[in-house]
């Protein structure tokens, strides 16, 4: 492995998004940017009886439009998001016939897997008869099942991977499309998309003391405040195309991020508090490893648990890591409007990240008004900030903790 490869810098040139606020990065953009709110009862059949109500939905979405329907009969609704969102995304960057399918990979991550599309299959296999089930059933819903789809439909050869380690794992994803980058592929699609709310799903899900089950979608998910109640769940996501830079330039793309840093811990479940710890030595790492002076951070996309304990612990690491900075920089959680989609959650923060920095927008926590903590986070309307450099945060409810640096791209548009 020559010395070059290791001091490649990977930079983002595309951008696609699927989230409850729209499909598409101008529709996802302009509901962030407004501080929309689109959490309301959970509308999927056979969920109206759950004692969770309350989600993140991505309605009127017809995959068919943009997925052939070969792919869609194998694949369930998380890989229809990822599909859908890698779609703009390769179009965003332009990478179609520039760069040779052995240099292309995937990474994609994911906390569960496809429920609804196991949840059919079973009821048909207990319902009626084994003929009766699909010979898809035993790949659809598997974690792994989008990358191999995306590769397989855009002939992507290279490295190809899934993480199945947690929330976090979105960020780590990135991270790791970064070292394939490093070892020499030249692009690679990464990403991340969930889709939890089938029934069996939504039972899995019972199983988090960290859920909210408030009915109130106005009440359901308010990190940071005296009536944080836990976490609202969502459906959606984002995927991304990483290149090297040298491999961006001499095609001449449109460079929109760098991916400057990455820091990763564990911290275990059933200790919030010992977060505190974790997340910040991952920021401490995604700093060192970006060359970043903790001052030189413009803005936090919060992970915002909105459980009291993890709220705390999220705002003392900040404080821990960042120092006196953490007192002035601008903090945000845009996720308060559309829940945390698990694996999908930190990866739709990048994309409003990227988005933020191009349009030196902070964009705002919907939802809340009086927070119980020290800290800056932006509320009510987005502030416009000269935004340079972003850190993301993110933790599982198994204990991973990730900070990842993103530095802005060449695109601003003010």
């Amino acid at each position: 492995m020559s010395t070059g490869r290791l001091l490649r810098r990977t930079v983002v040139t595309g951008v696609g998004v699927v989230a409850p606020t729209g499909i598409g990065t101008d529709v996802f953009w302009k509901a962030t940017r407004a501080g929309v709110s689109v959490l309301d009862r959970i509308s999927r059949e056979g969920c109206a009886d759950s004692p969770l109500a309350v989600g993140g939905e991505v309605r009127d979405f017809e995959p068919a439009g943009t997925v052939e329907e070969h792919f869609l009969v194998q694949t369930d609704r998380f890989t229809h998001f990822a599909l859908v969102a890698a779609d703009e995304a390769l179009a965003d960057s332009a990478l179609a016939d520039t760069v040779a399918p052995f240099d292309i990979g995937v990474v994609t991550a994911s906390c569960s897997g496809g429920g609804e599309f196991g949840q059919r299959e079973l009821q048909n296999l207990w319902g009626d008869s084994p003929g009766r089930v699909g010979p898809y059933q035993s790949i659809a819903w598997f974690y792994a099942a989008t990358t191999g789809q995306v590769s397989i439909r855009g002939g992507f050869k290279g490295p190809c991977a899934v993480l199945a380690n947690d929330e976090a794992g979105g960020l780590d994803a990135i991270a790791h499309a970064g070292r394939s980058i490093r070892r020499g592929a030249e692009a690679v699609v990464v990403g991340a998309a969930e889709a939890p709310f089938a029934p069996y799903s939504m039972v899995c899900q019972l199983g988090y003391d960290e859920l909210s089950l408030a009915g109130d979608p106005a009440r359901a998910y308010l990190p940071f405040t005296t009536d944080a109640c836990g976490f609202t769940p969502a459906e959606g996501g984002a995927m991304f195309v990483l290149e090297a830079e040298e491999v961006a330039h001499r095609r001449g793309a449109r460079i929109r991020a760098v991916v400057a840093g990455h820091g990763a811990t564990f911290t275990g479940t059933a200790d919030w508090a010992a977060s505190r710890h974790g997340l910040a030595r991952a920021i401490r790492d995604a700093l060192a490893e970006a060359e970043c002076a903790p001052e030189e951070i413009d803005v936090v996309f919060a992970d915002a648990l909105g459980v009291p304990d993890a709220d705390h612990a999220e705002v003392l690491a900040l404080s821990d890591a960042l120092g006196a900075h953490a007192a002035r920089v601008p903090v945000t959680a845009p996720k308060t409007g559309t829940g945390r989609a698990y694996c999908g959650a930190p990866v739709l923060d990048c994309a409003a990240a990227i988005l933020a920095m191009e349009h030196g927008v902070v964009p705002p926590t919907p939802g809340i008004v009086d927070i119980c903590h020290d800290f800056d986070l932006v509320t009510g309307r987005a502030r416009a900030a000269e935004l340079r450099t972003a850190l993301v945060l993110s933790r599982g409810l198994m204990g991973c903790n990730a900070a990842l640096v993103l530095r802005c791209g060449e695109d601003r548009r003010g």
